[in-house]
């Protein structure tokens, strides 16, 4: 019986159980807008956002820029974790392609999320790849104040997985902004009226 890799939960035979692969499609959903956000908070916000800090020569032993920051920019942490990760992953799942190159933060969050399905049924290793996600993500957090709207819950997904009839059952979020829900763990999209209605009516009532 295989185990969750990130909380221990029985899964059967996934790597991940449900809640933490939403949770890390969720994170991969916001660590480039993150990284993005890291570069604007170079300068100490001392006069609030979107006014520059002037810098001088006489400016006293302190600098001007955040530390962290310059730390974080200067390892390329996000970035290399990331794109060491989808290598391995690759190599398991494709071991006779060769290494891709470097592409960027988003794009290696935006191939983990596409490969998600495979990763928490073969990749023995999902539960540190959700473990590293979740530290870099508190990382840049902790970096720009945590600026990006959270994501609510506002329902479960009604999407049938098999034809078996299998429901996903899945958390559904959203964040301020966006036009659409989409279930992160089976991919079902959610646009329109009617879908809307839909998934409102058949959400799980509650016992009494």
């Amino acid at each position: 019986m295989t185990t969750c890799g990130l909380c221990g939960t029985v899964t059967g035979d996934a790597y991940l159980c449900k809640r933490d692969t939403a949770r890390l499609a969720e994170r991969l959903a916001d660590l480039p807008a993150l990284h993005d956000e890291i570069f604007y908070c170079l300068v100490p916000r001392q006069t609030g956002w979107g006014e520059i800090v002037a810098t001088r020569a006489a400016a006293g032993p302190r600098s001007p820029l955040r530390e962290d920051v310059l730390d974080e920019l200067g390892s390329g942490e996000m970035a290399a974790v990331l794109h060491a990760r989808r290598v391995d992953i690759q190599r398991v799942r494709w071991p006779q392609h060769s290494a891709p190159p470097p592409d960027g933060v988003a794009a290696d969050c935006r191939w983990l999320a596409m490969e998600l399905d495979w990763i928490t049924s073969h990749y023995e290793a999902a539960g540190d790849l959700a473990r590293e996600v979740r530290a870099l993500e508190s990382r840049a957090r902790d970096i720009v104040g945590d600026p990006v709207p959270r994501r609510k819950v506002v329902g479960t997904c009604i999407a049938l997985t098999d034809d078996q009839g299998t429901v996903c059952g899945a958390e559904i979020t959203h964040r301020a902004g966006e036009s659409r829900l989409v279930c992160r763990v089976c991919h079902c999209v959610y646009e329109g009226q009617q879908d809307l209605l839909l998934l409102l009516h058949y959400q799980p009532r509650e016992s009494a």
